[in-house]
């Protein structure tokens, strides 16, 4: 029978933690990779977003409610858009008084990635109802071309 050593127990804790805090969550930009383990205590996305493609172009819907559209900077350059603003906090609740805040404040940005390059020119933003509706279309050279086969 083996004897109980604390300092094995505590060497055997020790690489759990590791284990879960590094296999179970994204390492983020700046992050710890602590996210899903420490709810409310890693950086997040923000804004929510669904990304779709068609032949013509991507579509985002990014979710932003309370935040000002005149406040929104969208920038596009090639095949990358960013998202940057400020969601202002709750007004006059002092940050003693909660039990819970799990709604983020303060300013943000969120860069995307898209498969091909898009014509910056052409995209276009609409807010409504806290949902952010983005078109970009892309560049004609990306865009599927029917070819017609000759006999």
């Amino acid at each position: 029978m083996r004897s109980w050593d604390p300092f094995v127990e505590m060497e055997t804790l020790r690489r759990e933690v590791d284990r879960v805090f590094n296999s179970h969550a994204p390492v983020t930009r700046g992050g710890s990779g602590m996210g899903a383990f420490l709810p409310g205590r890693s950086a997040r996305a923000y804004p929510l977003i669904n990304l779709s493609e068609d032949n013509e172009g991507f579509t985002v819907e990014a979710l932003a409610p309370g935040i000002d559209p005149e406040k929104l900077d969208i920038t596009v350059v090639r095949n990358s858009l960013t998202l940057s603003g400020e969601k202002p906090a709750p007004e006059g609740i002092k940050s003693e008084q909660y039990h819970r805040s799990e709604r983020s404040a303060g300013r943000f940005v969120r860069q995307i990635s898209l498969p091909t390059e898009v014509d910056g020119d052409k995209v276009a933003a609409r807010y409504n109802d806290g949902i952010l509706r983005i078109t970009l279309p892309k560049v004609e050279a990306a865009k599927p071309r029917q070819i017609k086969v000759a006999i």
